[in-house]
């Protein structure tokens, strides 16, 4: 049979397709290794604590891929490498092919969705404030021209900016290139406020030097969920990491996770973030879904 031209690319064009949707864990296949990516300070979810390999919930969560992966590729030796994120770089790693999956605190909406993948939903919070006692600070009308941190590449920059704009405040926003350098601003009184999801500020609060000094203030300005990032239009690997959270929420072993990281005692310092389950994430469990913010 002779084939045309344009026939060719049609079956080119869906052969090139085929490979794309099972590219990761071909990938993984092929060379033996998986990348994970990790937070440094992203306390409780990802996070370094005085030694070389990070911890945390979402790290915990990643494990469970891994072995999801090593069972699924039957390859039980499989390597683990493991490569630093920051809020900016996380999302070209992941679609440049560099790291292959990417549990931290990432909001899953509709703009990242564009250059990633999100599996489904594990956390849901807010961006509040954290300010030191002393600034008698209790809500953003009182940053009404003042300096004001955030992290480089969040979504809290940009409500903050947008917040900042609508309701005329001038305040002078401040990026730290990570969440410890946005609040060591705060710590050293170079900003008045750190602007982060809440779950985040809290986890920074319980590990600073003087935790009773700062306090987290202020309404949420939207709820956001988190979600673990992989590369986008790979519908074998998305399966196989929901069905991997799926699998825990069902069997109750998520809600172990859970009370370990938010509930009781974390490390370094052994002080507990004492934060409940929030009704969103119950429902969550019950509905398992990849629903992006608004």
């Amino acid at each position: 049979m002779k084939f045309s031209a344009s026939m060719a690319a049609v079956l080119l064009a869906a052969a090139t397709t085929g490979a794309q949707a099972a590219d990761t864990l071909a990938k993984i296949a092929e060379s033996g290794k998986i990348t994970l990516a990790y937070r440094e300070s992203s306390v409780p979810f990802s996070y370094l604590a005085g030694g070389e390999k990070p911890i945390g919930f979402s790290v915990e969560l990643s494990n469970a891929v891994v072995d999801a992966v090593k069972k699924k590729l039957n390859k039980p030796k499989l390597e683990v490498a493991l490569m630093p994120v920051t809020s900016q770089n996380r999302i070209p790693l992941i679609s440049n092919g560099t790291i292959d999956l990417e549990c931290g605190s990432t909001t899953n909406n509709t703009a990242r969705a564009k250059d990633v993948s999100f599996a489904i939903n594990h956390f849901y919070t807010g961006t509040r404030l954290l300010v030191k006692k002393s600034s008698k600070i209790k809500n953003y009308a009182d940053l009404a021209k003042r300096t004001v941190a955030s992290t480089t590449g969040t979504t809290n920059a940009l409500v903050m900016r947008k917040y900042n704009t609508e309701k005329n405040l001038d305040m002078d926003l401040v990026l730290g290139k990570d969440h410890a350098d946005a609040f060591l601003l705060v710590e050293s009184d170079r900003a008045v406020a750190f602007a982060m999801d809440d779950i985040l500020l809290f986890g920074l609060m319980a590990n600073a030097k003087n935790p009773a000094d700062f306090e987290v203030v202020g309404d949420a300005l939207q709820v956001e969920p988190y979600a673990c990032m992989l590369p986008k239009d790979d519908p074998a690997f998305k399966k196989l990491v929901d069905d991997t959270f799926i699998d825990l929420m069902k069997s109750g072993e998520f809600e172990k996770m859970y009370a370990k990281w938010f509930l009781q005692p974390i490390p370094p310092k052994g002080v507990p973030l004492n934060l409940p389950m929030s009704p969103q994430l119950r429902e969550n469990i019950q509905a398992p879904n990849d629903k992006p913010a608004t």
